[in-house]
């Protein structure tokens, strides 16, 4: 949401406020009055803008903006993100306060890549739907393609694995589908299956020069040694980030097409 129209979005406005607003109009915490509103990639919201969400946790108050009413909402507030919201409070980047008051009931989704023994029931799950929903009936998945949707990182979790499922189905001219060139990243393309070495490098084309394939394993071998030596912290000081001298959202983006969580490197 751009943070110009966070307050209009989250509490409303009136006639006049600013220009373009033409009309009265109740915010998301007015229309959720008396029921839930879900926040979703709650870290990404301005820290600037963040003490305004966070009074109307506390005190289920807040004014439209132009408007001296102050209006009362009783409110369920579910929010989720995928980044490591108590990273972000050590590196300044998100209110402890507000971490807090968020962190009543908290519940840890797991990745895909770590119920990888998941796989095969939810891959014959989206089968299924997807032979329905295009008419396919009788299109399967041998085991040998099983196996390769096991040794796949799902950076994507269950909607990537849905999506890819349902786009084979769609372009597969026979009965059986084949995921080796649909899923590069399963095979031998450069990027190693959970718990494995990477594989073994090509040899440059030049004296001097790193092919693609080389710099991207020496980027990850690199992440993986300074997120083991910072325990899995990827901001603040000592963390991965600046031991590698990148920003800590590039590190994390990076993290995320790798499929690696930095908290499996934070010390029991």
């Amino acid at each position: 949401m751009p943070r110009d129209l966070f307050e209009s979005e989250f509490f409303g406005h009136v006639k006049g406020a600013f220009t373009g607003a033409v009309n009265d109009r109740p915010g998301r915490f007015e229309l959720a009055d008396g029921g839930t509103l879900f926040l979703d990639e709650v870290g990404e919201i301005p820290l600037e803008l963040q003490g305004k969400l966070l009074r109307v946790l506390q005190e289920q108050q807040f004014e439209r903006v132009g408007d001296n009413r102050t209006r009362q909402v009783d409110v369920r507030v579910i929010a989720a993100t995928n980044r490591d919201l108590r990273e972000m409070v050590e590196a300044g980047e998100f209110r402890e306060d507000l971490y807090f008051r968020l962190n009543v009931f908290p519940i840890a989704s797991v990745p895909l890549r770590q119920r990888i023994e998941d796989v095969p029931l939810l891959a014959r799950h989206f089968l299924l739907r997807a032979c329905q929903k295009f008419n396919r009936p009788g299109v399967r998945i041998p085991p040998a393609q099983l196996e390769v949707l096991k040794r796949y990182p799902w950076p994507g979790n269950i909607r990537e694995l849905e999506n890819v499922i349902e786009r084979q189905v769609i372009v597969a001219q026979g009965r059986q589908l084949a995921f080796d060139d649909l899923i590069p990243a399963a095979g031998d393309e450069g990027v190693a299956s959970p718990g494995e070495p990477f594989p073994p490098p090509r040899e440059p084309t030049e004296p001097g020069l790193l092919t693609e394939h080389e710099l991207s394993r020496r980027q990850r071998e690199n992440a993986l040694a300074a997120l083991r030596a910072s325990g899995g912290k990827v901001s603040g000081e000592g963390g991965a980030a600046e031991r590698l001298g990148i920003k800590p959202t590039t590190l994390r983006s990076r993290l995320k097409a790798w499929g690696i969580a930095p908290r499996d490197f934070k010390a029991s």
